[in-house]
């Protein structure tokens, strides 16, 4: 993890040398600065529920519920839209068979599985990773999304621009770090020096 105590000077050294980098070296830097590639590595202790070529489950340590597990890919992604499409549909397989498991085993009567994709959504971790959250009634755990009114125009014009998007008939969003190939600098920057 990136030095809490790190200067101003030494900072922006440290965005510039990161400007610098091909696709290959940022991946391997942020590599060596995540915590969860050195649990993968098993250079960090962790509660191993779930392994294979591709996956690592293990138990939260700062949990919403007892037994909220965290899903990670093995290999380094710091935001979803990296993955390959066939790591997602595997995490997610994965994923369905852990909550399945939940529902049997922990007498959970439910399960959030959420992904934090990004730091305006809440991702405090550099390493992508789908949380697994047994759920039982009046748990004290709430998620409660906010519900907004649009006028229908505004659904409109939204809706006509993700579906344009999904075609592949928008220009990349330079400003808009989950539409580009490698990771937004400040977007980096931050989560190098956060926790999970």
């Amino acid at each position: 993890m990136a030095d809490p105590n790190i200067s101003q000077e030494q900072l922006k050294a440290l965005q510039e040398k990161i400007k610098q980098m091909s696709p290959e070296e940022l991946k391997e830097f942020q590599k060596k600065q995540c915590m969860f590639c050195q649990i993968i590595a098993e250079k960090v202790q962790s509660k191993k529920i779930y392994e294979d070529e591709r996956a690592l489950a293990i138990l939260d340590i700062n949990p919403a519920n007892p037994g909220h597990i965290l899903l990670l890919t093995k290999e380094h992604f710091t935001i979803m839209p990296q993955l390959p499409d066939e790591e997602i549909s595997h995490i997610f397989m994965v994923a369905k068979s852990i909550s399945n498991s939940m529902l049997r085993s922990i007498d959970a009567q439910g399960t959030n599985i959420i992904v934090a994709n990004g730091i305006a959504a809440g991702q405090r971790a550099q390493h992508f990773m789908v949380h697994i959250i047994p759920r039982k009634e009046n748990d004290g755990v709430n998620f409660v999304l906010p519900q907004k009114a649009m006028q229908d125009q505004e659904i409109e014009a939204i809706g006509n621009r993700l579906i344009a998007a999904l075609k592949g008939e928008v220009q990349e969003d330079k400003t808009n770090p989950t539409t580009q190939k490698g990771t937004n600098l400040d977007e980096i920057s931050k989560l190098l020096g956060a926790k999970r």
